[in-house]
């Protein structure tokens, strides 16, 4: 293992890390990070708008790179490897740290690592808890994902579930947009929800009890529209109530993923909406229920960054596995290619 530069940019976050990979805990595999938000860019829209998030990542990431190597006091030639994410995402933003990885790649005679942003998710939790050993059963749950994977090994995933319209990270987002809560919407919808009763909207439950594991949001955010259309609940009660129905709505498929896989050491839960308090405390009780740990990274570490993508890289390079500089960003990246598609799912599954 050795020491990888890390850069992430595939959405609305500007990313880069100094990842030791010969680490063995998380503070010391983690040597230095920074993370530039675009929050206050895109919340006069609502949401990201890639133009914009392109534009940022252009402006952010050469100085970015420069400042987290002074934080770390290493130079360029100090690293063993470039690692940023190739796909899938924003592929403006994701061609920037690209483009960029394959430049100091190129200046420092150093190998390139083109990281699937979705892997840098699935393996995260090893970064985070350096003894999590493979196989394992994953959440991924972010603005544009929610699968249910089994992460074999590296590279090596089986989709077992995923979403059929909304991601669950979309949904929280567009239940903020409802309700005027601002953006970025999961932690808003999350803060407003402890204040309200989560039984107080009668909400759908969609999927509930079906036999398949997969995902369905599109008509909970529905539901959530009408419920605030009425104008007769408080908007805590409904951002607890959403809250809980799509707590509800992953723990069952949850349940049921688990058992249709094989044996595992760990539930594990990674991406944007993994940061949410009550998600994770209702997991925890599903893991104990199953007789496994549950594995979640930081906060910190759950949400776009480049720590995740060093690490990525770092397990890559381990590996014997680099990339030559003309490959190509993806916007669209599936672990498991070879999953059947899901009845009624759109280009997200």
């Amino acid at each position: 293992m050795a020491l990888i530069l890390g850069i992430e940019s595939s959405c609305d976050e500007t990313a880069v890390a100094v990842i030791d990979g010969a680490g063995t805990t998380l503070a010391a595999r983690i040597v230095a990070q920074r993370i530039a938000s675009q929050d206050e860019e895109h919340r006069p829209y609502g949401g990201v708008v890639p133009e914009i998030a392109a534009r940022a990542h252009a402006e952010t990431l050469a100085p970015m790179v420069g400042a987290v190597l002074e934080d770390a006091g290493l130079t360029l030639a100090d690293m063993d490897a470039i690692a940023a994410t190739a796909g899938p995402g924003l592929i403006g933003g994701v061609m920037v740290g690209l483009v960029t990885a394959k430049a100091l790649a190129m200046a420092a005679d150093r190998p390139l690592l083109a990281v699937n942003h979705l892997e840098g998710h699935a393996l995260s939790a090893r970064l985070a808890e350096p003894g999590l050993a493979f196989p394992y059963l994953l959440l991924l749950a972010s603005g544009g994902h929610c699968q249910i994977l089994e992460v074999r090994g590296l590279g090596q995933y089986r989709r077992l579930a995923t979403t059929i319209d909304d991601a669950l990270g979309e949904a929280f987002d567009k239940t903020a947009k409802i309700l005027g809560l601002g953006f970025p919407g999961g932690p808003a919808v999350e803060r407003m929800a402890r204040e309200g009763n989560a039984r107080a909207v009668p909400l759908p439950r969609p999927l509930l009890g079906s036999a398949e594991p997969h995902f369905s949001f599109a008509g909970l955010k529905s539901a959530v529209m009408r419920a605030h259309d009425a104008g007769i609940h408080q908007t805590a009660d409904i951002a607890a109530s959403f809250q809980q129905a799509a707590i509800d709505c992953v723990i069952d498929r949850t349940r049921r993923a688990m058992a249709a896989a094989g044996p595992v050491t760990a539930l594990v839960v990674a991406g944007g909406v993994a940061a949410n308090a009550a998600l994770r405390g209702a997991l925890t009780a599903l893991a104990e229920e199953a007789g496994l740990p549950l594995v979640a990274p930081p906060p910190k570490l759950c949400t776009d960054n480049a720590a995740m993508i060093g690490w990525a890289g770092a397990e890559r390079f381990a590996a014997g596995l680099t990339d030559s500089l003309d490959v190509l960003a993806r916007p669209r990246w599936p672990l498991d290619p070879d999953a059947e598609p899901v009845r009624g799912a759109g280009v997200k599954a």
